[in-house]
């Protein structure tokens, strides 16, 4: 069962605003599904199809391609898996706006570190489940009753 649309806007919503909580990811690329790495997604309120990241030349994600991303919201209430494709942002401009304390501790040379790469992550279809359930569904699993369908309505599938 997944969910109604409305619900799944809302879900989508709930995702954004987790992400923004704790911006820490597993990323793979697809072609090297064993090499999963944790990274902070760099977020833009205004750019809701996108997310970026700071890496080394050397780090496997710099051979770009399709990559999945693994989140557990920081409060373990909400879990995603999404999907995207990753290359190289070549804008200055989104470099300067990204940039931070925290990114410039992983490259002492700054911005022009000869080492930095930033990588734009265009995003595409997205798994979402909403980890928090119900004093209702809690009692019943306490009881050892069905809530399958009850977890299946905190669900979706959809495009980020």
């Amino acid at each position: 069962m997944k969910y109604k649309s409305g619900n799944a806007e809302e879900l989508k919503h709930k995702f954004w605003n987790a992400l923004a909580d704790s911006p820490f990811v597993f990323v793979e690329l697809e072609s090297m599904p064993d090499e999963a790495v944790p990274m902070t997604a760099q977020l833009d309120k205004d750019a809701d199809s996108a997310i970026w990241f700071f890496t080394s030349k050397g780090s496997h994600l710099a051979q770009l391609g399709r990559a999945k991303c693994t989140f557990t919201g920081k409060g373990h209430d909400l879990f995603a898996r999404f999907s995207g494709v990753l290359s190289v942002e070549t804008s200055r401009e989104r470099l300067d706006k990204q940039w931070s304390n925290f990114v410039e501790a992983w490259f002492p040379g700054g911005k022009d570190d000869p080492n930095l790469v930033m990588l734009r992550m265009d995003l595409g279809d997205a798994e979402i489940w909403n980890g928090d359930l119900s004093l209702l569904t809690t009692a019943k699993m306490a009881l050892g009753m069905d809530v399958r369908e009850d977890a299946a309505e905190k669900h979706t599938e959809t495009t980020l």
